[in-house]
C-alpha cells in the first residue's frame, strides 16, 4: 500500500487565538481550513471542524463550541471539504458574515447562513482585512460521470487574496494551474500551498512551478496529512515530494494542524 504522509500531532488552541492582538497569526486547521487573526479581525477560511465523510488521521485543533467569535468565514467552492456544511452551521451563532461565490452563496443561504456572494475579481473588506476574489479551475463535476445534473461554472470555485497590515495571504483555492494568472501576481507574503498530483489540483508539477515563480515566499502546506486516503490524490501529498522541486526549500512550512505561524512582510513581496 503507498505510504500516507500524516501530518505533525496537533496543537489545540482556545480563545486565546481570536484576541486582539498586535500582529497577524495563522492557524492551519488541518485539511484545507485556516484560522487568520490580524489584529483582533478573525476570519476561517474552508474550515472542516467535523462531519467529513472519509476517515479523518488528525485531531482538530479547536471545536466549533469553543470558537467565541469570527467576524467572517470564506469558502472557496462548494466540495465538502471545504464548504463543509455542519461546520458551517455550528460557527453559525459566532460568525457575523460568510463569503465565497455567488453558487456558494445561494447554497448557503438556503442553509440560513448570512452568506455574500461574489464575482471573480470583486473585492470585499472584514475588519482591518481587504479581500479579492480570484479565479479558480475546478469544475471537476463536469468531467464526473454522474457526479452532478448540474453543469459546473468556472466562476463557482475561487480563491482569496487578503490584504493584512502585515503583508498579504493567498489561498488560491483548489485548482488547476491557470498559467496567466497563477504565475503572474505579486509576490505574496504567505501562499496557502496545495500540492499533489490530482488532475484536478495544481499537479504536483504544477504546484511546484507556481512556488518558483514566488521564490521567496513562505509556502505554508495544506490539503494533505489529514486524511487516510493513500490511493486518493487529492488528499495524499507528501511534503517530501516538495524537496528537489522547490526553490529554496527552507521556505516549506509543515505546520501542525493549530500550530501558529506569524505573518511578516517580505521586502521582495508585494
Amino acid at each position: 500500500m503507498p505510504r500516507q504522509a500524516k501530518a505533525p500531532p496537533t496543537q489545540p488552541f482556545g480563545a486565546d487565538a481570536f484576541a486582539p492582538s498586535g500582529d497577524t497569526t495563522l492557524r492551519w486547521l488541518g485539511m484545507a481550513g485556516f484560522l487568520i487573526n490580524s489584529h483582533g479581525t478573525t476570519m476561517m477560511i474552508d474550515p472542516l471542524l467535523r462531519g467529513f465523510d472519509m476517515p479523518i488521521m488528525i485531531e482538530m485543533p479547536v471545536a466549533a463550541d469553543d470558537v467565541p467569535h469570527l467576524d467572517a468565514v470564506l469558502v472557496t467552492h462548494s466540495d465538502n471539504d471545504h464548504y463543509s456544511v455542519p461546520t458551517c452551521q455550528d460557527l453559525a451563532d459566532v460568525t457575523d458574515a460568510y463569503h465565497s461565490t455567488r453558487y456558494v452563496a445561494t447554497l448557503m443561504t438556503d442553509q440560513g447562513l448570512p452568506a455574500h456572494g461574489h464575482d471573480i475579481g470583486d473585492h470585499f473588506t472584514v475588519g482591518a482585512v481587504r479581500v479579492q476574489v480570484t479565479p479558480a479551475d475546478h469544475a471537476w463535476q463536469n468531467d464526473s460521470s454522474g457526479a452532478s445534473t448540474r453543469i459546473f461554472q468556472p466562476e463557482d470555485a475561487c480563491g482569496f487574496w487578503i490584504t493584512t497590515p502585515d503583508g498579504t495571504i493567498w489561498a488560491p483555492g483548489d485548482s488547476r494551474l491557470i498559467p496567466e494568472h497563477h504565475l503572474r501576481m505579486p509576490a505574496p507574503d504567505a501562499l496557502l500551498f496545495d500540492f499533489s498530483d490530482s488532475e484536478w489540483h495544481f499537479g504536483l508539477a504544477g504546484a511546484a512551478q507556481m512556488a518558483n515563480a514566488y521564490p521567496s515566499t513562505p509556502l505554508l502546506l495544506h490539503h494533505w496529512g489529514s486524511v487516510d486516503a493513500p490511493d486518493f490524490p487529492p488528499f495524499n501529498g507528501d511534503p517530501q515530494s516538495l524537496l528537489g522541486l522547490v526553490e529554496n526549500p527552507e521556505r516549506i512550512n509543515v505546520l501542525a494542524p493549530g500550530q501558529p505561524y506569524r505573518l511578516q512582510r517580505s521586502p521582495s513581496a508585494g
